[in-house]
């Protein structure tokens, strides 16, 4: 790519879906302020459980169309938070959706649970040189919950990042470069416990008939983890809202509650929390940044 702006920011999710819960406000943040956003989505979510009754029949035990109509969902997610480049890994289908953990999904061929991470991450490395991001985003070594395609997501782009560094490998996937930081998503414990206290202190009905708790929240730990914070501020709290609408056959959104297919509501968190696992803080030591970029070089 020619012409590349200053600050580029790569994020890598399992499904369709995960990038507006975890980064929709980080991503139209940075979209807004011309940052190249990249998405890279290793799946097309093809297992995922329907939430509308009258798109029932996409799901994958009965027209198995889910994932194609998945792909529509993200790109009008992407819409609402402004990003332009997303990508599924290796193009749409390359890896299928492998299912939770221990699902009989998991052992198929195609599953992206099954796939050599070296061959997967090949196909990021060649994303990677292209954008030459200095900022990366993915999950923690359990996925954030264990899903089998977080944790591969995971480690695809943890190898990912290594291999397009190093100068004798594939350079016909482009010159190689290296990734200043690299992120894991997660939520601080004080914030998550906040929020289901406001959302029972609310007493409001909701159109979910149950109540979600903290250990259904992904990647949620002690406060002093927390390395970078991007506060939730209008208008791309409200970008992150409207792109978790889009991806309709999975989420369920109720003004700040929103629900999975398992009905339980739990706190739309607008702002987004991270753990810098590789590169060099950009802030003082106990401090958080608030902004990725921070401490990048121009």
């Amino acid at each position: 790519m020619n012409g590349l702006p200053a600050r580029r920011l790569l994020l890598v999710h399992a499904h369709p879906d995960d990038e507006s819960i975890n980064n929709g406000v980080t991503m139209a943040k940075y979209a807004a302020e011309g940052a190249h956003v990249t998405l890279v989505t290793c799946t097309l979510g093809e297992e995922g459980e329907v939430i509308p009754p009258e798109l029932a029949h996409l799901a994958a035990d009965r027209d198995d169309a889910l994932g194609a109509h998945r792909v529509g969902e993200l790109a009008a997610a992407m819409a609402e938070l402004g990003v332009t480049d997303h990508r599924f890994l290796g193009g749409p289908g390359r890896f299928r959706d492998s299912g939770m953990m221990g699902a009989p999904q998991n052992g198929r061929p195609q599953a992206f649970w099954s796939a050599d991470v070296d061959e997967a991450a090949a196909y990021l490395v060649e994303v990677i040189r292209e954008v030459r991001p200095q900022v990366l985003v993915t999950y923690d070594p359990d996925g954030g919950y264990g899903h089998p395609d977080h944790i591969q997501a995971h480690r695809v782009a943890m190898r990912a990042a290594e291999l397009a560094a190093e100068s004798a490998y594939r350079r016909d996937l482009g010159a190689p470069h290296a990734v200043e930081k690299i992120y894991w998503n997660r939520v601080p414990l004080s914030v998550v416990e906040e929020g289901f206290a406001a959302l029972r202190a609310a007493g409001r009905e909701t159109p979910f008939p149950g109540l979600a708790t903290p250990a259904d929240v992904p990647g949620v730990v002690a406060d002093e983890r927390i390395t970078a914070e991007i506060a939730g501020e209008e208008p791309y709290a409200a970008a992150k809202a409207a792109a978790m609408r889009a991806h309709a056959t999975q989420i369920a959104v109720d003004g700040p509650f929103f629900a999975l297919s398992n009905d339980l509501t739990q706190p739309l968190f607008t702002g987004e929390y991270y753990e810098l696992a590789a590169g060099r803080p950009g802030a003082a030591a106990g401090e958080r940044e608030h902004d990725l970029f921070a401490g990048v070089r121009a």
